[in-house]
């Protein structure tokens, strides 16, 4: 099972490259991910909504290369795998991870990486074990405050821990719920314009 790659917006001469990157828990005998999963398509307006927020942004939206997350094989190493591709597309350019969920904690343990400037988490799903260095880096969380699935106060002492040594900004999104279905202008709004503010300057 291979990890996958769905262009959202390839410009000639981008700027920065933009990675949107799915949620989805863990299923028995670690099945694909499917395009047509919740999770998955959960993520496509979010990707065009960054498309749309700068055309000098390429945007592609990352499909792991199995469901959840399990010892052996992460959706950090999907990232890791993902962030190789866009390299050898478009070279050395600045780069943005955006998460929901579980794709949000991938983002955070996996921002560490060389391109990445900007890190979004929605919802994140995370663990209160979660360690990660992300100086150099700016963070952007947005959980909602109704999240039953993924904890804020976990993501919140995670960004806590993680604004020690970076730039991080938590909001709130009051009655905001882990799907992010009747407020996702409130999580998909920031998300966009934090993305364009750190890889091209506003």
């Amino acid at each position: 099972m291979e990890p996958r790659l769905i262009a959202v917006q390839e410009p000639d001469r981008p700027r920065g490259a933009v990675l949107v990157m799915h949620g989805g828990g863990s299923r028995p005998g670690s099945p694909m991910v499917s395009p047509a999963q919740l999770s998955v398509l959960r993520m496509k307006p979010l990707a065009r909504r960054v498309a749309r927020r700068s055309r000098d942004l390429a945007v592609h939206r990352l499909l792991n290369s199995h469901r959840g997350w399990d010892p052996t094989t992460t959706p950090v190493d999907d990232v890791r795998w993902a962030l190789g591709r866009l390299a050898e597309r478009y070279g050395d350019l600045p780069t943005a991870l955006v998460g929901h969920s579980l794709g949000g904690r991938a983002a955070l343990l996996a921002g560490g990486a060389a391109p990445v400037r900007a890190v979004v988490a929605l919802n994140p799903w995370v663990l209160p074990s979660d360690a990660t260095d992300l100086r150099g880096r700016r963070v952007l969380v947005v959980h909602g405050t109704a999240d039953r699935i993924a904890s804020p106060a976990r993501a919140r002492a995670l960004a806590d821990r993680v604004a020690r040594t970076t730039d991080v900004r938590f909001v709130e999104v009051e009655g905001g719920k882990h799907a992010m279905l009747r407020q996702h202008r409130e999580f998909e709004d920031p998300a966009a314009d934090f993305v364009a503010e750190v890889l091209l300057g506003g």
